[in-house]
């Protein structure tokens, strides 16, 4: 993330969302539900009389309510509302407990005034504020987050509060105003909750129409979908609408040995994002599974030069790379290579090693923070490549320190100057005979919730003339800093000579925890010796398998592929934000103004 200010306004939209991940289990909410349900029922018929009989009959009235809202929490469910996306029985059942709640507050309000007061009969004036509280929060939630259609969205508003008012005040007839009566207040309440909440929702649609053209509750609808459920069609529905089109640029280097494939570094011309499973969060992990299936080595799959502007729009577009990928051909293949060289300048450092006439480069800013690196750099470094006689770079962005702020225009020069500087120098040096060994681990106790992907950790080590380099690549968004230094330290005991830590930049481990950053990066959360401890296995177990290779490298084209573009993702988090706000706007004045409104119509009615 390159945009100082998309990333505050993607942290911001994470936090907004963070309340999805908090509700409490089923569990939780029925017994919050039934403790409120009794004690609803216990109050409302202990203040006409404080009679053991009062105490058992209001617990029979709070076992009924109870049942009631059960029942009518398992038919929006499993009948109303069976296809949705995100209402499931959980999230029905505590909004439940939320609106029950509202109500029960008013209704117990109505009863201690008729008490204090000796009123021959409960008037329900407060009731009717809170049938229009509890009313819109339910209108606001079902038509912000489900995808049925309208009826069933409107009876499975309805129909839980007016059987639970129902179940409550049927029996206490006698002691109430008059039907008539009633119904006009609670009748007017809900004319009030209908009204109130589509002048919001039309507020809020206004603010997507105008930034991508979308109404906000439709964004709404897609992302609660996403992140409560992982279900990515309404998202990505909407990115593709949001697209543009753009060429997408493959590298890969292939290393055989006695003809049969030993690993390979693909290094995607795109991004891994935006978040969680969406688009082509999960691509590296992806096209490093579709090869080793097809080739049985080791695949590495770390992070290129780019930045959000080249997030794919959906898993549709993640096949047409993958499927260009897989029918990739390597062909004259290279038994020479250079020495590994490490160049640092101006606080950029620039690895390099040629293979044939391909260069493999690796740029780092460790210890520095590092995070996307600009596009232009990528075209500019692979003409610094051909000046120099090579067909081909494959270059990394390592993404392996993250410690604070990133201005991403002013490390292009140092950077540019460290790799030109290295390609004179690594381009005097003689080329030899070459060996490769690979190993990959997956380690168990490690998941995206504490920052590393399904790829795991894949090491190759290339060793010429006795000189051992270790490739290590990390399934991670970016890498705490001095990690990366504590691993190159640690290795060396093993006799490797030299090394680069990197990390796919896969953003599978985004939108999963909530976080400052809104995932964790390599070594945040994971144990520092637990993974050292993994990789210095996976270095050992390439050791072991050192053999002559041979290299050969491609590079694939892929045209007229949708990515979804850094300001299309900065509008949509900006969306989020101005939502919120907007909405802590409209409430302040809204509200109260509908609430005070209600209060002079129920006092004259």
């Amino acid at each position: 993330m390159t945009n100082k200010h998309g990333n505050t306004y993607r942290e911001r939209a994470v936090s907004h969302y963070s309340s999805l991940f908090t509700l409490p289990s089923t569990k939780k909410s029925y017994a919050l539900l039934i403790l409120q349900c009794i004690l609803t029922g216990a109050s409302t018929s202990l203040l006409p009389s404080t009679s053991l009989y009062g105490f058992l009959y209001g617990l029979v009235i709070g076992t009924i309510i109870f049942l009631v809202t059960y029942l009518c929490n398992y038919i929006s469910s499993h009948w109303l509302l069976r296809h949705d996306l995100v209402l499931d029985f959980r999230r029905i059942s505590f909004l439940s407990l939320i609106s029950n709640s509202i109500l029960s507050v008013f209704i117990f309000l109505d009863f201690l005034i008729s008490s204090i007061y000796g009123a021959s009969v409960i008037e329900l004036r407060a009731t009717s504020i809170g049938v229009f509280a509890s009313l819109a929060l339910r209108i606001l939630v079902f038509q912000s987050a489900s995808f049925v259609v309208a009826w069933r969205i409107g009876i499975a508003i309805f129909l839980q509060p007016s059987l639970f008012l129902a179940s409550l005040f049927i029996p206490q007839l006698p002691f109430l105003e008059s039907f008539e009566n009633i119904l006009v207040r609670l009748s007017i309440s809900t004319l009030a909750a209908f009204i109130c909440i589509q002048i919001l929702i039309r507020s809020l649609n206004i603010i997507g129409i105008q930034r991508v053209g979308i109404p906000t509750i439709k964004l709404f609808k897609a992302f609660f979908a996403d992140w409560t459920e992982g279900i990515v069609e309404p998202l990505e529905e909407i990115f593709e609408y949001l697209s543009e089109e753009h060429d997408i640029k493959v590298s890969m280097i292939a290393f055989r040995s006695k003809k049969e494939m030993k690993a390979l570094i693909v290094v995607p011309g795109l991004h891994p994002g935006p978040f969680k499973n969406v688009g082509s969060s999960q691509i590296p992990s992806i096209i490093q599974e579709a090869l080793e299936k097809k080739f049985g080595c080791v695949v590495s799959v770390p992070h290129g030069i780019s930045g959000h502007e080249l997030d794919l729009a959906s898993h549709s577009e993640n096949m047409k790379i993958l499927d260009r990928i897989l029918k990739a051909e390597f062909t004259d293949f290279e038994s020479y290579a250079s020495p590994f060289l490490s160049l640092v300048k101006n606080s950029a450092t620039a690895n390099c090693q040629i293979f044939g006439k391909c260069a493999l480069i690796i740029l780092t800013l460790a210890p520095n923070t590092m995070e996307d690196l600009p596009l232009e750099l990528r075209e500019l470094i692979a003409q610094e490549a051909k000046k120099r006689g090579l067909s081909s770079a494959l270059t990394v962005d390592a993404h392996n320190s993250i410690s604070g702020y990133f201005d991403p225009e002013r490390i292009k020069k140092p950077i540019l100057d460290a790799v030109s500087s290295a390609l004179d120098k690594i381009s005097e040096t003689y080329s030899s005979r070459f060996k490769v060994g690979a190993a990959k681990i997956v380690p168990s106790e490690f998941n995206i919730r504490e920052g590393m992907g399904p790829g795991g950790i894949t090491v190759m080590i290339v060793d010429v003339d006795g000189e051992k380099t270790a490739y290590i690549t990390i399934d991670g968004n970016n890498m705490v800093s001095g990690l990366r230094e504590k691993i190159l330290s640690e290795i060396k005991r093993l006799g490797i000579d030299n090394g680069e830590v990197m990390t796919t930049d896969t953003h599978a481990v985004n939108a999963v925890v909530i976080s400052d950053l809104g995932y964790h990066p390599v070594g945040e959360v994971i144990s520092h010796e637990k993974l050292i401890r993994y990789i210095k296995e996976c270095v050992r177990k390439a050791l072991d398998n050192l053999e002559f290779a041979e290299a050969s490298w491609c590079e694939e084209i892929i045209s007229g592929v949708k990515v979804i573009g850094e300001r299309q993702i900065d509008n949509l988090c900006l969306i989020v934000d101005e939502a919120s706000k907007k909405i802590k706007r409209i409430s302040i004045i809204l509200f109260p103004s509908i609430i005070l409104l209600l209060v002079l119509i129920m006092a004259i009615l």
